[in-house]
């Protein structure tokens, strides 16, 4: 016998759907919100299709997405520009999938990977391969992906005492994250000028030139960690609560942590390899995300999407805004994530202060 409850409580409305032995709970305001976000995000990847040199409109870049009309429209979507769109769509679902559950388990809105050093550490990697030939043949997206991994493993080592804390998770990563930020900004000093150029174009964060080779490794990585986070989310949901509290649920606290910690990590190691560190994604996404949806945490699916569609949007700004050169996309989001970066700042201390 099935059953649909409707609840409405401080202003928010859920549909409660049982089937025994199975029940679920809609909360109405952030599908509506997760649909919009799609929809928002699907029309900013096709107004990118068609911008560039050879411009198109809506009208001819959706048939041609899906193989239909013209044969030259179809190769200059999906061919030469669907590459960096889905780069960018993919890149931008990690940063805000990732970001929402650093923030969620540390309990700290600041929390990102750009602030505990894993982007960080990915850079220093890459420049180390470009200016000392470390790892000679491996490419910028293997060394990306290996110096994440690494700088994580060094931030939970150094953070474990019997066990580990979101507090002293973001304690370590900022001291990690600085001293990545040194050894980069060292290497870059003694770099030559073409090697210079190099690392600091892939520092920034940019879509431009990214082919398949690119798109394959993140949307397999993706298919993995995506439904493993959404898995994980019911153990995300009860640390927010606290280790005492989740424990007296039933959660094993450490190895939940610890299996979170992972899978964020994992999605923006890969998201870093792709696209670069595009800053701020990470920490502005799941907060956008929470305010859009009105929960009590930053939610994944929203918070995905709403970094795929910031990433989107700003790689067609980064596109459009000069008619001479296109912008990297990490200097559009740094100038809109900034300001964000400030607010939050300013409320988290009002809050602080009883304000």
């Amino acid at each position: 016998m099935s059953l649909i409850e409707v609840n409405r409580l401080a202003g928010r409305t859920t549909v409660r759907l049982a089937w025994p032995p199975v029940s679920c709970i809609l909360r109405l305001r952030l599908l509506a919100t997760c649909a919009a976000l799609a929809a928002a995000a699907f029309l900013v990847l096709c107004l990118g299709l068609g911008s560039g040199d050879y411009p198109l409109g809506l009208h001819e870049v959706v048939p041609a997405l899906f193989g239909a009309g013209d044969g030259g429209t179809v190769l200059v979507v999906r061919e030469l520009r669907l590459p960096r769109a889905l780069i960018g769509l993919l890149a931008g679902a990690a940063f805000g999938m990732s970001g929402a559950i650093l923030q969620t388990l540390t309990r700290n809105p600041l929390a990102g990977p750009d602030v505990i050093g894993i982007t960080q550490g990915a850079g220093t990697a890459v420049v180390a391969g470009v200016v000392l030939g470390l790892g000679s043949g491996l490419g910028t997206q293997t060394l990306g992906l290996a110096g994440a991994l690494l700088t994580a493993l060094l931030v939970y080592v150094l953070a474990w005492n019997r066990g580990t804390t979101g507090y002293r998770i973001v304690l370590v990563g900022i001291g990690v994250n600085w001293m990545c930020a040194s050894a980069t900004q060292y290497l870059i000093v003694r770099a030559r000028e073409f090697e210079a150029q190099q690392a600091v174009g892939w520092l920034v964060g940019d879509l431009n030139g990214r082919g398949w080779d690119s798109v394959r490794p993140l949307a397999v990585a993706l298919t993995v960690l995506v439904p493993a986070a959404l898995l994980l989310g019911r153990w995300l949901r009860a640390l927010q609560l606290g280790d005492q509290v989740a424990g007296g649920l039933g959660v094993p606290v450490q190895r939940a942590r610890l299996a979170l910690l992972c899978t964020a990590v994992g999605l923006v190691a890969f998201a870093t390899a792709a696209a670069g560190p595009v800053a701020f994604v990470a920490l502005a996404a799941p907060q956008i995300a929470l305010r859009l949806a009105g929960t009590p945490r930053p939610p994944l699916t929203a918070a995905a999407l709403t970094g795929a569609l910031v990433v989107l949007g700003c790689d067609l700004v980064a596109q459009r805004a000069f008619a001479d050169f296109e912008l990297p996309v990490g200097v559009v989001t740094g100038v809109f994530g900034a300001p964000f970066l400030l607010w939050l700042l300013a409320r988290a201390n009002r809050i602080g202060s009883g304000g």
